[in-house]
């Protein structure tokens, strides 16, 4: 996988122990992580011990605004059995959240088109799927706006994280769908 990944607006790269204070600013507000299935940080030491557990995985990529430069959000694709839905290596999952200052502008679907183009180019992946709890509307859309589709509802299901039961949507698009997608937009630019 490649460790930089860029869009107009963004830069994606991998997450550095030097961001801890920039993800303990969003991750501590509890409208960012247990909706996304993931506790509140409690400090900065705790973002940190996150960055070298969970966030420094291959494939997954600090969301970094051009204009400050700065980590905003984080989104990664989980191949295969590094994924949570039984899937292929051919296949992959896309998680992501952004600071709640930054709800609202695009940035989660921008960061998502540019790796959902990496993964069916260059790691030449046959489908994408994501996912999203109920109730999570914001994450609803910014799927549907990239362009993933309704798959099926996981209900009572036990997430370890929270400790808690959820009910999880799924969604996937298939390389076909994607590039079928892209030429219809080509041609809309045109």
């Amino acid at each position: 996988m490649t460790d930089r990944l860029e869009t107009d607006r963004l830069i994606l790269r991998p997450w550095d122990e030097a961001d801890a204070e920039y993800l303990y600013n969003y991750a501590k507000d509890d409208r960012v992580g247990p909706i996304a299935g993931w506790p509140v940080h409690t400090s900065v030491e705790n973002s940190r011990e996150i960055i070298r557990d969970v966030l420094s995985r291959e494939g997954t990529y600090a969301v970094v605004l051009k204009e400050t430069m700065l980590p905003v959000g984080s989104i990664g694709l989980m191949a295969g059995k590094d994924s949570n839905l039984n899937i292929p290596d051919t296949e992959a999952e896309i998680g992501y959240w952004i600071g709640v200052p930054y709800w609202g502008q695009g940035l989660i679907p921008e960061a998502a088109r540019e790796l959902i183009r990496y993964s069916f180019e260059e790691l030449h992946m046959e489908k994408l799927w994501c996912g999203y709890f109920d109730g999570n509307e914001k994450s609803r859309r910014s799927q549907e706006k990239c362009g993933f589709l309704y798959h099926h509802t996981n209900e009572n299901i036990h997430w370890e994280l929270m400790n808690d039961t959820r009910t999880e949507h799924i969604t996937c698009m298939t390389k076909k769908q994607w590039e079928k997608t892209n030429t219809q937009r080509v041609k809309a630019e045109l």
